[in-house]
């Protein structure tokens, strides 16, 4: 699988301390990552999103869990890879372990990292 993970500067969780239960921070994050969807659906309008509005909510989202990337564009692009990669088939649970693997963010920051990226960028992908 090609990714933007690798191309663009690694994501950096200020917490570098990585759970001795990766799969138990991987589904933490994404039950985290799945209540924020709800929050975000039921508090924004899915029929004209604004691009700007939806980077700014998305970038707001990942400072809150201090994820960082190198830049703010570098953050976007890793944000629409998840969509793309679930766009073309695999699961929200593989995507995160994908963005663990090519970062150093841990199983909780990486559920959250692909929760929002669906949240804001996919919604499509939200179950």
């Amino acid at each position: 699988m090609t990714s933007l993970f690798t191309e663009a500067p690694a994501a950096v969780a200020t917490p570098h301390v990585r759970s001795t239960s990766p799969l138990r921070s991987l589904i933490a994050g994404l039950v985290l990552a799945a209540a924020l969807l709800s929050v975000v659906a039921v508090a924004a309008p899915t029929a004209h999103a604004d691009a700007a509005v939806d980077s700014s909510k998305f970038l707001s989202a990942l400072t809150s869990r201090d994820i960082t990337f190198a830049s703010r564009q570098a953050a976007i692009v890793a944000g629409h890879e998840v969509c793309d990669e679930l766009d073309q088939g695999e699961q929200a649970s593989d995507v995160a372990n994908t963005v663990m693997t090519q970062t150093d963010l841990d199983g909780y920051h990486a559920g959250f990292f692909v929760g929002v990226s669906i949240a804001v960028f996919c919604p499509r992908h939200s179950q």
